[in-house]
Order: C-alpha cells, then structure tokens, then sequence
C-alpha cells in the first residue's frame, strides 16, 4: 500500500519529506502552506531500509509527480532527498534542505548531548525511562516510547515556538532503527558524502543557528563536493523554521523564491 497525501491541485510539482526515520506526518502544516500557489506531494515513508525508502520515493514521484520536482527535505527526510536526487537525478530540478542532519560524522558527536543540556530535571528523567524501554529487547510499547522520546526532543530543539499541534500520523520504531542503522553506515564510511558528486541540480539548505546539528556538518561538507549549492542560516531559530516565531515568515519566503 502506498501513502501518500495530496494537498492543492496538480501539477504536483513540489513533495515535502518528512524526518524521523519512522515520523510520518510532521510536514503537514508546510505542505498545507505551500499549496495556496502549487500542487504538493506529502510521501509517508514505511520502508525499513534506505533502499527500500528511495524505491518507495520513486514509485510516488513517478506516478503523481509532475517531473523534474523540486524536493523539499526535513531533517533526515533531507539526507533520504539527497541520497534520492544523486541517485535518480533526472527526477530532481531543485532540492531543498531544511534542518538537514549533518553529512560527516564528526559534525554528529554532540548532537544528542546539546539535546540533553538543555532538557530541564522532570525532562531529563523521563528521557531516561524512555531511553530505557527502546533499549530493552522485550519492551512491547516502543512505538509509544520512540514518539514520547520524538515530542520530548522537539522542546530542546526549538528556540522559540510558536503555539502548534504536532502532526505525527503513526510512529515506527523498527523503522528507524532500520534505516539509521544504515545512514550511521553510510555517513561514517564517508560514502554519503561522495553521493554529493552524483548530484546536478542545485541545492539549498536553510538551517536555524539553534538547531542542534550543527549547520557546519552541512554548510562545510556540502561546500566541497556539489557544484551548485547555498547556505542559508536563520537566526533565532531551532529545528524546525516554521513553528519559530522570529523565523517563520522569513522560512516561508525564502521557499516561495526558491520553487
């Protein structure tokens, strides 16, 4: 079965990806946002491997995209587009990167401790007891626990949220264990980022300066290896720009020039 959610009328020319591995859903607001001027595609990954993720993307694309479509990647959604626009480039005439994870491991080091610092006592503690059930090969509930653990994080991700309603349809465990076990793999072993010379449409991230992945394990390795590539840094913003009271507008613009 494929899942998919259309949003404005077709052409489809622009699909949102959403992060997690296994978070479908989170996209929602932008796509409902973007499709007052163009048709949206909101793909909701279930594959459990990176390959089977990039088929699933381009069974989609194939048969409700209007190509070449401009792909606009969240988080790990943003490495799932890159990884899919090096290898089906003619698929791709733009690719957006936003919050995108970093693309060199030795950027990725303190990601989960800059989470943990700013978790305050009640949160830390319940981060541990959530940590422990998906750590527990007998645990039943690890779907509830891996979206408990997903809504605890997006408080130290953001900077300054704006009131809003967390869009995840249904969370998967397996799925992201699966597909990160894999993207742990590929990034460390230093092949994701050779993937960025496969890659020939241009690029642009757009990254919060309080994300905790840090925008230089995208803007400095990025850099070196496409051909066509912009960075650009928002200010007082966390994760996700577009529940950021200072970043909001300037996020929405800055997509709405961009496709």
């Amino acid at each position: 079965m494929t899942y998919l959610r259309k949003y404005g009328n077709p052409p489809f020319t622009v699909v949102v990806i959403h992060g997690g591995p296994g978070a479908p859903g989170e996209m929602a607001s932008v796509a409902r946002e973007l499709s007052s001027f163009t048709g949206i595609l909101e793909p909701l990954q279930t594959k459990a491997t990176i390959e089977g993720q990039v088929k699933e993307l381009r069974n989609i694309l194939k048969e409700h995209g209007a190509l070449p479509v401009t792909l606009i990647g969240f988080s790990w959604g943003a490495i799932l587009s890159y990884i899919f626009t090096a290898l089906h480039p003619r698929f791709v005439k733009k690719l957006i990167l936003v919050g995108s994870g970093p693309y060199e491991q030795r950027y990725a080091i303190n990601i989960t401790s800059t989470r943990i610092s700013r978790l305050g006592r009640e949160d830390w503690e319940d981060f541990r007891s959530l940590d422990a059930v998906l750590n527990n090969s007998t645990a039943i509930n690890k779907n509830e626990a891996f979206c408990s653990l997903g809504k605890l994080l997006s408080k130290a991700d953001t900077y300054d949220p704006l009131p809003h309603e967390v869009e995840l349809i249904k969370c998967s465990y397996d799925v992201f264990k699966g597909v990160w076990r894999e993207a742990h793999e590929l990034r460390s072993s230093g092949e994701l980022l050779k993937l960025g010379t496969k890659v020939r449409c241009p690029v642009v991230a757009i990254h919060g300066d309080y994300d905790p992945h840090p925008f230089d394990g995208v803007k400095e390795p990025l850099s070196g290896v496409l051909k066509d590539f912009r960075f650009i840094l928002l200010e007082k913003c966390g994760h996700r720009p577009w529940i950021e009271r200072e970043a909001k507008e300037r996020f929405y613009n800055l997509l709405n020039n961009e496709i």
